[in-house]
């Protein structure tokens, strides 16, 4: 505790990475501010008695209500929070694998950053467009008429530049984070709308298990322990990396040597992230669509049911199978060689060019294979603990999106943090067990 104490006083220490920190924190402040802003035209009174609570708290439009931290539930001016724009950064993700033009801007370094951060943008509006009127009609569906103080396509059209306008503001208090402040702004307001989120579903768990019919505080404190065991292999997933070593050809350039020092590249065992369950997720949304059909509701009902054997057994297989496409996509074995062989560089014992990235194919393969049985371990562990009776709402943070994105969040800011204390020679956040890049 004296060590811990010792470094925060460290921190405040440092007046940069004070100025980083306090700044941080009141952009995130106005975020959460804006998430209780609900869009003019509709009366506040009349969404906690609608329909829009019930159907907000589970599936999918649960998922976007908690990485809204709430905003979506509460129609507020920040309802579609900043899932649109990661739904635009995917898509030119992979357009930079599949078109010409994208693949020259990734090359570019920072202009051709600036440039795909432009597209970005660009197509963030234009989903936001269609994301827009379609919330607001789900608005419409759930919420009486009297909720709505405006009506017809007036109303539509100025809610639609309202809902615009709040993700585009969300995502420029992102990039003012990165830039002056602390962390990824971006993941950081994710993570912030999520864990905000757990203070309400702690005490809903904390009441039942009150209850001593429903197994009384040390059914509890069993449930935090294994929170503790899920929290400490997530962060084991995410740090884990398989290191390749790498040995540059010594080169005399007068009186100096240039290279002929060995070193690593670090292959991710989880290298696609939490994208391949947000894929699955997406997909296991289809079979919502047979429901209307009489002779395809079974069906429909078999895979809608979250706690169900068969729901989880295909969402596992298809995490798994994601897993191994999104890793193909992000990490193209055949560049890094020819980059390794430029630059002068080689595997001890393997040929430079095809004999290389055949190598380095076949490591991501047999990394990739735990790695994604893990990860769609993670994905179907809410569904596991509601199945054993924990709450809906907190059984969320025992797996899933929300865990990995929380623990990715978490050891990426630290790791920042650490970075400014060990330039200024003051000890980091951990005696041991050093964060990455320490």
């Amino acid at each position: 505790m004296k060590k811990l104490i010792e470094t925060i006083r460290n921190i405040f220490k440092i007046e940069d990475l004070r100025k980083r920190i306090i700044y941080t924190f009141l952009l995130i402040l106005v975020y959460r501010f804006g998430s209780f802003v609900v869009m003019p035209g509709i009366n506040p009174h009349m969404i906690a008695d609608s329909n829009l609570t019930a159907q907000t708290s589970e599936g999918l439009l649960g998922l976007l209500n908690m990485f809204s931290g709430g905003a979506f539930g509460n129609a507020s001016i920040f309802a579609l929070g900043v899932m649109p724009y990661i739904s635009a950064s995917i898509v030119l993700q992979l357009l930079g694998i599949m078109v010409p033009y994208f693949q020259k801007l990734q090359k570019e370094g920072e202009s051709g950053r600036r440039k795909m951060n432009q597209w970005t943008r660009y197509l963030t509006i234009v989903i936001l467009a269609i994301q827009g009127p379609a919330y607001l009609t789900n608005l419409h569906n759930q919420l009486p008429r009297e909720a709505f103080l405006l009506q017809g396509f007036s109303f539509n059209l100025f809610a639609t530049l309202v809902l615009i306008g709040g993700t585009m503001f969300i995502m420029w208090l992102g990039e003012r984070i990165t830039d002056r402040g602390i962390g990824n702004g971006i993941s950081l307001i994710i993570m912030i709308g999520i864990v905000a989120r757990l203070p309400h579903a702690l005490v809903a768990e904390i009441g039942t298990r009150m209850s001593a019919s429903i197994g009384g505080p040390l059914m509890l404190i069993v449930e935090f322990i294994l929170l503790f065991v899920v929290f400490a292999l997530t962060i084991a997933l995410v740090q884990g990396t398989r290191k390749i070593p790498v040995q540059y050809a010594k080169r005399i350039v007068g009186n100096k040597q240039y290279g002929g020092v060995r070193q690593y590249i670090p292959l991710k065992i989880n290298a696609a992230n939490v994208m391949p369950i947000i894929f699955a997720q997406a997909l296991m949304m289809f079979p919502l669509l047979f429901s209307q059909f009489d002779a395809t509701r079974g069906f429909a009902a078999t895979f809608s049911d979250v706690k169900g054997f068969w729901y989880n057994a295909v969402f596992a297989f298809l995490i798994i199978i994601f897993t191994y496409f999104y890793t193909t996509v992000i990490i193209n074995p055949t560049q890094m060689a020819d980059e390794m062989k430029k630059n002068g560089g080689f595997i001890p014992g393997v040929k430079p060019g095809k004999n290389t990235a055949e190598y380095i194919d076949s490591v991501m393969s047999r990394i990739t294979l735990p790695g994604s049985i893990f990860l769609a371990i993670v994905g179907i562990l809410p569904a596991l603990a509601m199945i054993v009776g924990v709450n809906n709402q907190f059984a969320q943070f025992y797996g899933g999106t929300s865990l990995l994105i929380m623990v990715g969040v978490v050891l990426d800011t630290l790791q920042q943090i650490e970075s400014h204390l060990l330039m200024r020679h003051y000890d980091g956040l951990t005696k041991t067990g050093r964060l990455k890049g320490r």
